[in-house]
């Protein structure tokens, strides 16, 4: 239903949307590869990125933005590029929103023990 719902209804088991999780990331995995940022700050100051735009993608975006200057004004040359970026944008919105719903569940599953603790 989305976080205002949420943040409406179960105020308790809802993080925000902008929260550091609380939990262990490994808890629950046996494995679990650890993100890394494949650009340094000083390339992506370099580049002018917006703030916005330093994530784990930036990597690409550079590649994008550098192949876009190489080509200009043939930029449709530079889609591989681009769909690449795009890509990694939406696997990486995937991934930010199974950590809040995994958080989430978390949540609920810590509140759920205590009231049994507690009887």
């Amino acid at each position: 239903m989305g976080t205002a719902f949420g943040r409406a209804f179960k105020p308790d088991v809802t993080p925000e949307h902008d929260c550091v999780p609380s939990f262990d990331p490994m808890f629950g995995f046996e494995s679990r590869k650890e993100r890394v940022m494949i650009a340094t700050e000083e390339e992506m100051q370099s580049a002018k990125l917006d703030l916005a735009d330093r994530d784990y993608c930036a990597h690409k975006l550079l590649k994008y933005r550098a192949c876009r200057a190489d080509v200009f004004p043939f930029v449709y040359k530079c889609h591989h590029e681009k769909h690449d970026y795009l890509t990694c944008e939406y696997e990486d919105y995937v991934l930010r929103m199974k950590e809040f719903e995994r958080e989430r569940r978390l949540l609920e599953r810590q509140k759920k023990i205590g009231k049994l603790q507690a009887a």
